[in-house]
């Protein structure tokens, strides 16, 4: 394993924010991962997972406390039968995937972090998510001190929630395991609108599994999703807020909000989450709520692409982030009585 003390932490994440570790730690083997584990609960040092940094906003005074940084790397592909080790970089091996024919996880192109990290919220965009190919989960558990194998059941999925982010101390994933399609190098039925568009197709319909990924990595390119150093928009955390899911009640006094504010056509996003529940859009909140692509002063603003997410502009500190994102919770709040909740993962800070 690597040590190395007083370690510069931002680097290691795609917001480029944050202060040092005492210590880093980076693993490049499942045991290397599980040892570090163990010491740093066995010392009782503050330990901190990171594998691609694509959902984390660590504060400006850093971690006190063993940074673990997964490097593991592993990538096995048996018929339909995909393993991947948790440091394994996630669009790598959806392209992979895509280039042996199979379907299942095309949409999830270009999202970026690890492989490991995309149980824990259930990572999905396009129609797709984790949850729905997803097999077992290999993890090791503090709380029992052995490794141990999760059935997707056992995984607990939601929306952008699992049993890893339910119990945040406990798992830290070593690998992931999917099952995906083998249909003759088409897709899965395309279920998202905006694709089915840009694919010239409906919703429900099957394309060529390449064409799929291509189409969804325009669409994200084109709201700054894709990883880009150069293009500040995407120095950020992707999506920065998780779309509201509001019981009958609450969407009730939200649309009374909106029409009060907007006029009496006024329609919000609303999709089926469930009985009694529906989902509206946290990127559409945010626009009408008067925070427009690029808003912002300082050094961290808006995307100029997408609403959805808070970038740093090159010089912005964690603070500024933060700024920034209680800002647009209270102004949403303030105009339609919803309140965001952040996405990223914070550490030593909160919103």
């Amino acid at each position: 394993m690597q040590v190395t003390h007083d370690a510069p932490l931002a680097p290691l994440t795609t917001f480029r924010l944050g202060g040092p570790a005492r210590r880093l730690i980076t693993a490049r083997t499942d045991d290397e991962v599980v040892a570090a584990v163990r010491e740093a609960d066995r010392t009782g040092s503050p330990l901190l997972v990171i594998g691609g940094g694509s959902n984390l906003v660590i504060g400006d005074k850093g971690f006190d406390g063993t940074a673990l940084h997964i490097a593991t790397r592993g990538f096995s592909l048996d018929g339909t039968r995909l393993e991947l080790a948790a440091g394994e970089v996630w669009s790598d091996a959806v392209a992979r995937t895509v280039e042996a024919g199979l379907a299942g996880v095309e949409c999830l192109a270009g999202i970026p972090g690890s492989a490991g990290a995309t149980p824990i919220q259930n990572v999905g965009a396009y129609g797709q998510e984790v949850a729905s190919t997803l097999t077992e989960v290999v993890a090791y558990d503090r709380r029992a001190e052995e490794t141990v194998t999760l059935t997707g059941a056992e995984c607990a999925f939601s929306y952008r929630h699992s049993r890893f982010k339910a119990e945040p101390d406990r798992y830290v994933v070593l690998r992931v395991r999917f099952e995906l399609e083998d249909a003759g190098g088409m897709s899965a039925p395309i279920r998202y609108a905006e694709t089915a568009r840009a694919l010239g197709v409906g919703p429900g319909d099957r394309v060529p599994v390449a064409a799929a990924r291509e189409t969804v990595l325009a669409l994200r390119a084109g709201k700054g999703m894709v990883l880009d150093p150069d293009d500040h928009d995407t120095w950020s955390a992707g999506s920065f807020f998780t779309n509201p899911i509001l019981d009958d009640t609450a969407y009730a006094a939200f649309l009374d909000r909106v029409r009060d504010r907007l006029g009496p056509d006024a329609a919000p996003p609303a999709y089926p989450a469930g009985e009694g529940r529906t989902k509206t859009s946290a990127a559409w909140l945010i626009d009408k709520a008067g925070f427009t692509k690029g808003y912002g002063a300082g050094p961290a603003r808006i995307s100029t692409k997408h609403t959805l997410a808070l970038t740093n502009r090159g010089e912005a500190t964690t603070e500024d982030l933060l700024a920034l994102a209680r800002e647009v919770v209270e102004g949403v709040r303030d105009a339609f009585g919803v309140t965001l909740v952040n996405e990223p993962v914070t550490v030593g800070v909160s919103l």
